[in-house]
């Protein structure tokens, strides 16, 4: 499955075994069937399921509370004697191979100087590639010993390149260089080591005058300071760990004859610390070296590789292993090393292809295929750039640069120009350029159905250094056949001529229902009727190897006719009034697949609504037929009639009763001919394809140019017409006032470019609908609190449109003058001088000479010197025309400090964002951007170019069941159910993922909160510190959700009595959003109150107030003066006063709290309630301050005044606040309250069962857990 060369590499980063991660897997789970409609397996879609049934079963979290069979412990714990070492256990799970103990081997601190060894159990070598469980006599407490093995060259290379990863594994330059999974983390810098021995040491009660609470000027509220150096902190005492100067291949190698027959293998050169220069003869008998520690989270590799955008100035040091890497496997020598080089069609489509009956086979599967996506798209990434850069031969070297391809590695590569005019009627390069995302969502969406027997080709697109490369998996035996021979399923000529396949079909209706592809005729050019079950671009090829492939999956989604005029179609109402059709760069612009969902879940309530309507109609009058019935249901009436707020059941009284009834409509089998018309008459009125059932489906050939449907199916193609019409007017009148709706509900908070778009896809809304949005925004008449939603989508909006030119400026810079050129670019970009001139590199004029020679060679050898004449003002015209031309958004403005002026943007904000997306790595060091003498950048700022990788992320789907149940189990209230189904989880994730993913970082902060509730803050806090680490490494140190990990580990610190800790968190936490999205904005807030608090909390009652009135400013705007929000700020203001003894300012707070409380909630609510007790407290205070005041003014220095009492507030008070701001409520019960709680629960779901609406019980619920614990995976 994989071969041998790339198991190396491929096992380190996947090999988080269970021995390693220390709980093996303590049980392994089979969800029942009841979370599928009928007998599915587990793997059917959520798609799938909702059609068949329904659609009202909610994946997982059913209303049935789903069964679970435990399987017993299957892991088990063996002994490893390696030589000179005391034998010591190792728990490992039958699941293993032998090798994964290798690689745990070479990782343990006291073995990890071995790399040439076997395992032996009595006397028998064990086959490296063979599963622990297939071993005969191995079982718990077998004894394994470790028996070194002759070297040969191949293992003392490995053992080399193994030295010099230990001696550089605290050496971060692989991370800034992007290079082996390896990425940035500086969690440790704020917690000094690991927090769970600090947890031991600190005692409870440390002192409070011990803490260095004073936060950083640069992060407080109201600085307008934005510094990068922070960004990566060091450590005081850090120093690089330093053992060898020097260690390189000796100029001896390599041995002659007669030292071979010796068994010297070759020589090593080696200069110390100390200088001593030693030679060593690597032999097969073996070398020694010193030992080294590596830690464990910061130092495993990421599944994929994450770039730093900052980095410092790091030396060059001498590397032999690295420099031997540079010049054998990256630079095309690759593909002429015989059997060295992994054949990555066979590997993808075998991994795809084993067995998946039961749990464990699944595992393995889900487990083979992640780990060769994952080393496919390096290898992918790695090719692209070489291709790029110029190292790689093209198979075509006669034909113009554009027009090349290549082959390196098994991997074919293109660029996204259109070469052969095979886009021109479609937009020409703009839409070679978007092709390829297009096709790789449909890979995305075909891997995701997983129809056994189909096969689509591994697919990674790079965008570097301006030009856009697709990498794919090569089919067996495509290149000695010309494509018209190949393609026995679909066209070559966008449907010109058309041809189809039985067998094609038969697997191409089994992905039909959950991608909702219409099966349909189009005309062939021989006019005859030809059945397709895709769009015609689908190509079917079958290989040499008998599979089928399908490619070219560019029109796997329908086309989303606001951005694609056709003369004689007029849109939705709905469209026309936002202003569309609108001409787009490319005629591929296509609907987004989570927008067709929900497009399709929307129709289904109104389909719903509608039969139950009727149904409900029927029963009523019986004898005479309802006059408005055929009005209510003709498709015209029906459709405007759809609620425009998004959210269908807010309109549709009584629904579950609908359900019920269309339900029982349902189970009549059709028999009775008035349910027969009722079902009908709804099918119409939805656009339905099927007349008995719900079905909807989209014919993605549809206003395709070229293609010709036949006569017969007119009436067909024209309620196809009018489905697209209404889905593209859903996206405008629903989704995108939904989305808004949401950011002002504070359902979602984006926080960057990344968050953002996150956000608009979550909802089907493709980014090029970006300017409608922020006119939408715009007209809302709460704009004041969307303010920050406004900000981010302008930064955005302006980012893109300097990276689609930057894209273009690119392309064609010589090599020696790419520093040049991005420092110019970011010079016209964001920096206030206005003459910004661009340093030709001194050389210029002499490969300029050499380069007309061999002009077009490579497609990054340009010899392009037009960058170096572009200025900020044409620069920033350009950004406005592209603004205006892709988003149809008038931007007002001429330069950088106009667009910071204008929208309240930061400039450190737009080079973060600016910098991401084009793959730039800048110097980590104080920018000047608004000096008007010289520019912001010179060329040594500009340290990299990176690449820019979309790639399909497989998924681990049991692991992502359990982990919901676990989150369905937790909102129930079974808190300790559902902490054991997400330990499952992350097990079964750790299994599939290895140690490193961000689902595995979800999960580890969900058991980080339910063990915080739960009462074990010990674990928390273990768990979350993973969470970090992960969230840093996989995601990016100041991702979003990076800074949330931040809030949540700071506050089970200060839980932990590690109170310097938390505050050290809480600072990094504010300095990083200030950074990514500055001050003004709802989660500043949160954080801003829980720095004041914890301020509060050691007495710091100055500081703590600065946070907490921020906090307050910026409740009262995002979520109204009146919110209750803006009463708990209020509240914890007065009590900072209070401590200060300024009860007036404290009155003053409390009032306006109860006064929110009492128009909220009312006067008998506990909260206004105990605001009130409060009040009167302080009124005591004051009197009895202000009575002592007047006795001091009254009898002088002679007064005897009893001495007032200020007391610090209790750390347990302060906690109880930060836990309520943080959405943690801990209700507390007796021992009946919970008999009578979980008695309740059991009497609703039983109700649920027998089929009785939630609306008829009348009983107070549950204890709901869903403000206390965020269930959404996404966001906290």
């Amino acid at each position: 499955m994989v071969k041998n060369s790339g198991l190396r590499e491929a096992d380190q980063s996947n090999l988080y075994t269970s021995a390693s991660h220390g709980k093996g897997w303590r049980s392994c789970f089979l969800a029942s069937t009841v979370v599928m409609n009928g007998g599915g397996a587990h793997y059917h879609s959520e798609e799938e399921s909702k059609q068949d049934g329904g659609g009202d079963t909610d994946g997982v979290e059913d209303s049935n509370e789903q069964e679970v069979i435990v399987i017993q412990d299957t892991g088990f714990t063996v002994k490893i004697q390696a030589p000179g070492t005391e034998p010591f256990d190792l728990q490992v799970s039958p699941q293993e191979m032998v090798q994964e103990i290798h690689q745990v081997l070479m990782d343990r601190e006291d073995t990890c100087h071995r790399t040439c060894f076997s395992l032996q159990l009595d006397g028998n070598v064990l086959d490296n590639f063979a599963e622990l469980k297939s071993i005969e006599g191995l079982q718990e407490g077998s004894l394994l010993k470790v028996v070194e093995e002759p070297y040969t060259v191949r293992e003392a290379r490995i053992h080399v390149r193994h030295i010099r990863d230990l001696l550089k594994s605290l050496d971060p330059s692989d991370a800034y260089n992007g290079v082996d999974c390896n990425s940035l983390s500086f969690l440790s810098v704020f917690t000094d080591g690991d927090l769970g021995d600090s947890g031991k040491r600190k005692k409870k009660g440390s002192d409070l005058e011990q803490i260095d609470c004073t936060p950083p000027e640069h992060i407080l509220p109201g600085s307008k300071e934005r510094p990068l150096v922070p960004l990566q902190p060091q450590n005081k005492d850090w120093k690089p760990m330093q053992c060898l100067k020097v260690l390189t291949m000796s100029g001896w190698n390599p041995p002659p004859g007669n030292r071979k027959m010796h068994g010297d293998l070759m020589y090593l050169y080696m200069v110390t610390v100390e200088e001593r220069h030693i030679s060593i003869t690597a032999s097969t008998r073996g070398f020694y070296l010193n030992q080294v520690q590596r830690h464990p989270f910061e130092r495993i590799a990421t599944p994929f590789q994450v770039y730093s955008w900052t980095a410092p100035q790091v030396d060059h040091t001498m590397d032999c292993v690295r420099a031997e890497d540079a010049y054998t496997s990256r630079l095309g020598y690759e593909e002429h090393i015989p059997g060295q080089t992994r054949d990555w069609n066979e590997e993808l489509q075998t991994t795809r292809e084993l067995a998946r009956k039961n749990l464990p086979e699944r595992l393995l599967r889900e487990r083979a295929i992640f780990k060769v996506h994952s080393d496919f798209a390096a290898a992918a990434t790695r090719g692209s750039m070489a291709v790029i850069d110029g190292n790689v031969m093209a198979i075509n070297p006669g034909e113009e640069t554009r027009m090349q391809m290549f082959i390196w590695n098994n991997i074919f590569f293109s660029l996204g120009f259109d070469v052969r005019d095979h886009y021109r009627e479609l937009g020409g390069d703009a839409a070679a350029h978007a092709a390829p995302t297009n096709d790789l969502n449909g890979v995305r969406a075909y891997g995701a159905v997983d129809v056994e027997g189909l096969y689509t080709l591994g697919t990674v697109v790079v965008d570097y250094r301006g030009y856009r490369v697709t990498a794919q998996s090569i089919i067996p035996g495509i290149l000695e056949r010309e494509q018209e021979q190949s393609v026995i399923y679909g066209s070559i000529d966008f449907g010109k001529t058309v041809v189809s396949h039985g067998k094609y079909l038969e697997l191409l209706e089994r992905t039909s229902r959950p991608l909702k592809v219409q099966r349909h005729n189009v005309l062939n050019e021989k006019d005859e009727s030809v059945e397709l079950c895709s769009s015609v671009e689908c190509k079917g090829i079958i290989g040499n190897d008998g599979r089928h492939y399908i490619l070219d999956l560019l029109r796997t989604f329908p086309p989303d006719l606001n951005f694609l005029p056709v003369e004689g179609e007029e849109l939705s109402p709905e469209s026309v009034r936002q202003g569309f059709p609108r001409q787009h760069r490319h005629r591929l612009a296509c609907l987004r697949q989570e927008l067709i969902e929900a497009f399709v879940e929307h129709r289904y309530l109104l389909f719903m609504k509608m039969a139950a309507l009727q149904l409900m109609q029927q029963k009523a009058n019986k004898e005479s037929k309802m006059a408005t019935l055929t009005e209510n249901n003709s498709p015209e009436a029906a459709v405007p009639a759809l609620p425009l707020e998004g959210k269908a059941e807010d309109s549709i009284p009584g629904l579950a009763q609908a359900k019920e009834l269309a339900e029982s409509l349902a189970a009549e089998d059709g028999s009775d001919p008035k349910s027969r018309e009722v079902v009908l008459n709804a099918c119409k009125a939805v656009g339905s394809i099927s007349n008995t059932s719900f079905d909807i489906r989209f014919n993605p050939d549809i206003f395709s140019p070229g293609v010709r449907f036949p006569e017969d199916s007119v009436d067909d193609i024209q309620k196809q017409k009018q489905l697209l019409k209404d889905a593209a007017a859903f996206l405008v009148s629903c989704q995108i006032p939904s989305l808004v709706k949401d950011c002002l509900d504070h359902n979602a908070l984006p926080m960057d470019g990344a968050t953002l778009t996150e956000a608009l896809h979550q909802r089907g809304i493709n980014v090029r609908y970006l300017g409608n949005v922020l006119e939408f925004v715009d007209k809302t008449p709460a704009k004041a609190q969307l303010e920050h939603f406004y900000r981010i989508g302008i930064s955005e909006l302006i980012t893109r449109c300097a990276k689609h030119i930057f894209k273009t400026y690119l392309q064609g810079v010589e090599l020696s003058a790419l520093s040049a050129a991005v420092s110019h670019f970011l010079n016209c970009f964001l920096s206030s001088f206005p003459d910004a001139v661009a340093h030709l590199p001194a050389d210029e004029l002499v490969s300029r000479r050499k380069n007309r020679k061999r002009r077009n060679r490579v497609p990054g050898g340009g010899d392009n010197t037009a960058w170096a004449s572009l200025t900020p003002s044409e620069l920033w015209k350009n950004i406005v025309s592209e603004a205006q031309s892709y988003y149809n958004f008038t931007l007002h403005c001429e330069n950088a400090d106009q667009v910071v002026e204008k929208y309240g943007l930061q400039k450190i904000t737009l080079l973060r964002e600016i910098s991401i997306k084009a793959g730039i790595q800048i110097l980590i060091k104080e920018y000047n951007f608004d000096s008007r003498h010289k520019p912001a950048f010179t060329e040594e700022d500009i340290l990299n170019i990176f690449p820019v990788v979309k790639h399909v992320n497989p998924k681990a789907s049991d692991a992502f069941h359990f982990f919901q149940s676990g989150q369905a189990k937790v909102q129930q209230g079974y808190l300790k159910e559902g902490c054991e189904l997400i330990n499952e989880a992350l097990n079964l994730f750790n299994n599939v993922y290895g140690a490193m993913h961000v689902e595995i970082c979800a999960c580890l902060r969900l058991l980080a909160r339910l063990n915080y509730i739960m009462g074990d803050h010990h674990e928390a806090l273990s768990n979350q510190q993973k969470a970090v680490l992960m969230s840093e490494r996989v995601l990016g140190v100041e991702h979003p959700n990076t800074i949330q990990e931040y809030m949540h580990l700071a506050l089970y610190c200060f839980a932990n009595g590690q109170l310097s800790t938390a505050l050290k968190l809480l600072y990094r936490a504010r300095y990083l959003m200030l950074m990514v999205c500055g001050e003004d904005h709802p989660e500043m807030a949160l954080l801003d109150s829980n720095i004041g608090l914890v301020l509060h909390g050691v007495m710091e009652y100055d500081l703590s107030l600065r946070f907490l009135e921020n906090a307050l400013a910026i409740n009262s705007k995002y979520h109204g003066p009146r919110s209750l929000k803006v009463a708990l700020s209020h509240h914890l203001v007065a009590r900072v006063y209070e401590s200060k003894a300024e009860f007036r300012s404290a009155l003053q707070h409390e009032k306006e709290g109860y006064t929110i409380y009492k128009n909220q909630v009312g006067e008998a609510h506990e909260k206004t309630k105990e605001s009130s007790e409060y009040l009167k407290y302080l009124t005591q205070q004051a009197v009895a301050l202000q009575r002592t005041m007047n006795e001091i003014y009254k009898n002088g220095s002679n007064a005897s005044i009893m001495p007032l009492k200020f007391t610090a507030p209790s750390m347990a008070s302060v906690l109880e606040q930060l836990n309520i701001i943080n959405g943690i409520i801990f209700i507390p019960l007796s021992q009946k309250d919970l008999e009578n709680l979980k008695a309740e629960v059991q009497r609703r779901q039983q109700l649920q069962e027998s089929g009785k609406s939630m609306e008829e019980l009348t009983v107070d619920g549950p204890l709901e857990l869903e403000d206390k614990i965020p269930m959404d995976v996404n966001v906290d």
